[in-house]
């Protein structure tokens, strides 16, 4: 498995040819930005390594304990953590779930406080026409959190199949020696 900062290195280098690839395809000086921002965003912080205490998981800061439940469910390099489309989708949920469950109680607190009133079905409605509305540019962003989560999880498969290959030769010597010892 590479280093945290062979993951880091990656993301940088790959960035800029995923956002123009992004912005020649979505034509939008717009969808590059938003590909290369999720990209970087799924690279540097929101990897499949946030099961473990990893440079992504620290980089929470003072949020990273929203990670812990997270962390305890998942085993790392798992289906679940590491696997294609459900990796990203599910730390995406997980993360939602933890916006929504601060803002309605943001919401419903202040309601409470009489800074505003408490209207959970206008709330609703926008949030629906909100998602509506920006529905492509929302898959671009998705498109951006996935490759750069199979950047992460590609790398990792890479450089453990280079290392077990590389020890395999290793135990057995390579060509060269293996010829002078059927020599001599």
């Amino acid at each position: 498995m590479p280093l945290g900062s062979t993951h880091d290195r990656l993301t940088l280098w790959t960035a800029p040819g995923v956002t123009l690839a992004a912005g020649l395809l979505g034509n939008s000086a717009a969808v590059a930005l938003a590909v290369g921002s999720a990209y970087l965003f799924s690279g540097l912080m929101f990897s499949g390594d946030l099961d473990t205490d990893s440079r992504q998981y620290r980089r929470w800061l003072f949020l990273r304990w929203i990670w812990l439940p997270y962390r305890r469910c998942l085993q790392h390099r798992s289906f679940w953590s590491h696997g294609p489309i459900v990796g990203t989708a599910l730390r995406v949920l997980y993360l939602g779930l933890w916006v929504a469950g601060v803002g309605w109680s943001a919401a419903w607190l202040g309601s409470r406080l009489g800074w505003w009133q408490w209207q959970p079905d206008i709330w609703r409605d926008n949030l629906w026409q909100g998602l509506h509305a920006h529905a492509e540019m929302l898959l671009w962003v998705g498109m951006g959190l996935e490759l750069g989560s199979m950047n992460h999880s590609l790398s990792d498969c890479l450089v453990s199949r280079w290392r077990r290959w590389r020890r395999r030769r290793r135990r057995r010597g390579s060509p060269l020696a293996r010829y002078g010892q059927k020599l001599g």
